[in-house]
């Protein structure tokens, strides 16, 4: 390595190490200035998923229209446990297309947010196949009644959310809701075209959820 790489390197690290050690104002600070690299605003938003709290939120949920940065924003804003989390990451849904919409509409079904499972029912007709994708799964993570009621109606149309419907019914069967998990199961299983390692994976859980 030529020693100007090298000093380059040794100034990027020296300057992270610098900011995973600030305060939360001060790393608020930081995502907010113009003057801001894209590393000092990366470190930030990976600093305050361990220390942010709701203070941070307005800053990091500003970034998740930013092509770069948006990434490190809904990295910083999953673990924080305040619910202006879940309605930033909400209003997000109408605002973003594409790759940006299936990273916040993934962060959703991390934080397992009931409050969206109307939004996200409506994206799993969404004409980007990614997007549709991703809302189902969210649902099938978020596992309440209401998505799986949402899972099922698609599921009679398309075998695409099948996965999210098995993943939904687990959720409900763990929650001790054992009726509605044995009819996702059962909706799952009458579909002659579901994939054969789901139809054992369903015929197996429909099983045990009889004996618990």
């Amino acid at each position: 390595m030529l020693p100007a790489d090298n000093a380059k390197t040794v100034k990027a690290q020296d300057e992270a190490a610098r900011i995973m050690a600030l305060d939360q104002k001060k790393l608020i600070k930081i995502i907010k200035s113009s003057k801001s690299t894209d590393l000092a605003i990366a470190k930030a938003c990976q600093r305050l998923a361990v220390i942010g709290t709701k203070e941070a939120v307005p800053a990091l949920s500003a970034l998740l229209t930013h092509p770069k940065m948006a990434h490190y924003a809904r990295f910083g804003l999953e673990p924080i446990p305040d619910a202006s989390v879940d309605d930033a990451l909400r209003r997000a849904l109408g605002q973003l297309k594409g790759r940006l919409l299936v990273g916040v509409i993934n962060s959703i079904g991390h934080r397992k947010d009931p409050e969206a499972v109307g939004a996200l029912a409506k994206l799993m007709d969404d004409p980007d196949a990614e997007v549709a994708e991703a809302a189902a799964a969210a649902l099938g993570r978020i596992g309440t009644l209401e998505a799986a009621r949402e899972l099922e109606k698609v599921l009679d149309h398309t075998k695409k959310v099948a996965g999210a419907c098995l993943e939904c019914a687990e959720r409900l069967l763990s929650q001790g809701r054992k009726e509605p998990a044995r009819a996702l199961y059962s909706a799952l299983l009458r579909r002659a075209d579901l994939p054969e390692a789901l139809r054992v994976q369903a015929t197996r859980l429909q099983g045990s959820s009889g004996s618990l």
